[in-house]
């Protein structure tokens, strides 16, 4: 007999966070969670110029050219690891990331965080239920990252076997959505 222990807990997780969220989260009072509040009219990028979370982030995105492609109008899922999830890359890593040299190697690990459409938590959740409690999704880098769950947190993984936990879900911007992690995803090895 098969064991449905796993996905059933996670359909289960689903419909009880469907229940309980019951307000947008870019109407909740955000200074609860000591974060700035993102206008979900403007762009990914211009929330994130605009925050005081994603500077690691935005310098990231500019070296690589992905600033544009964030200010595009079409439909984007970002992972986006906040200043505390860069923090725990080394200097001198970061450093030869942002390197011109190594630009292409950034622009990789940069595309392995984002996802084109708009993919909620919902979504995800959806997306593990019929998955037996994982799922796949394609970066824009072309690579796939699986989501799974480690009790109440969604966990990403990325083809190195290298994880990050969404910690802040479903920011809602005009071209997309950005859920919070706290790791940088490294899909290369320099």
């Amino acid at each position: 007999m098969k064991n449905l222990t796993s996905p059933v807990s996670a359909c289960l997780l689903f419909m009880v966070m469907q229940v309980s969220a019951q307000t947008n989260f870019t109407e909740y009072d955000l200074a609860q969670t000591e974060m700035e509040v993102m206008d979900p009219t403007k762009s990914i990028l211009m929330n994130t110029e605009s925050s005081q979370r994603y500077k690691e982030l935005l310098m990231a995105l500019r070296a690589s050219d992905f600033d544009d492609v964030l200010d595009y109008d079409g439909q984007f899922t970002v992972f986006a690891p906040s200043d505390v999830a860069f923090a725990k890359l080394s200097g001198n890593l970061k450093a030869r990331l942002l390197d011109p040299e190594n630009r292409n190697i950034l622009k990789s690990v940069m595309g392995y965080h984002i996802i084109a459409g708009k993919i909620s938590a919902a979504h995800i959740l959806r997306a593990m239920c019929r998955g037996e409690g994982s799922a796949t999704f394609t970066t824009l880098q072309g690579e796939e990252i699986k989501a799974s769950m480690l009790g109440t947190d969604i966990v990403l993984t990325d083809k190195l076997g290298n994880t990050a936990k969404i910690t802040l879900a479903d920011v809602n911007q005009s071209n997309g959505v950005i859920h919070e992690v706290d790791s940088v995803f490294f899909p290369v090895r320099i």
